[in-house]
């Protein structure tokens, strides 16, 4: 069973940056994505960055390109979302996906693993 769990959120000031992780484990395979959603109070949930398990395809929504960047580190089965020049408007619940289909988890975002959440505040 894969397992997802977040952590690194917090409450930060506009401008300020955190740096959240996802710890997975259980994947049977080598073959598969790991996203970041987020969702905000009253919004739909949207990808703001995925990574594939070999850390050769990278996406950003465009919201937070320049200012977010995705990393994993094999060894530790964690990806990271390093997250800078925060904005208000980032205040979500940051949640991390996983899926062997890109198209199934960046585009349509769906899949059958989701973690916990964190929460991200951003304050003006």
């Amino acid at each position: 069973e894969v397992q997802l769990v977040e952590s690194g959120g917090g409450l930060v000031q506009a401008g300020g940056s955190l740096r959240l992780s996802c710890a997975a484990s259980g994947f049977t395979s080598d073959d598969y994505v790991i996203g970041w959603f987020r969702q905000a109070p009253g919004k739909e949930r949207e990808g703001v960055s995925c990574i594939s398990s070999d850390h050769r395809i990278v996406y950003y929504a465009d919201s937070v390109k320049g200012r977010f960047t995705i990393s994993g580190d094999n060894a530790k089965n964690t990806i990271y979302l390093q997250m800078n020049a925060l904005k208000p408007e980032d205040t979500a619940v940051y949640y991390c996906a996983a899926d062997q289909g890109l198209h199934r988890l960046w585009v349509l975002g769906l899949s059958d693993y989701w973690g916990q959440g964190t929460q991200v505040t951003v304050s003006s």
